[in-house]
């Protein structure tokens, strides 16, 4: 069984406006920028790690952020 938990492993896709969403985000998360949350389609995973960093959270959480404003 692999445990390992590659970023790869489980795509992540922004779906919806994704402006709305990240005025939202800033709303809520007031330490993030307009450059982290610049967002080009297919790569998603450079937005997460920009969140990632910017909120000093895991992946998963960061994802789960972002899903709860979609």
């Amino acid at each position: 069984m692999d445990t390992n938990q590659n970023k790869g492993n489980n795509p992540f896709k922004i779906t919806g406006n994704w402006d709305e969403q990240s005025k939202q985000l800033k709303e809520k998360y007031t330490q993030l920028t307009d450059a982290d949350l610049k967002f080009e389609t297919g790569k998603e995973d450079a937005l997460l790690t920009r969140m990632e960093t910017r909120l000093s959270k895991k992946r998963d959480e960061v994802i789960h952020i972002i899903k709860n404003v979609q």
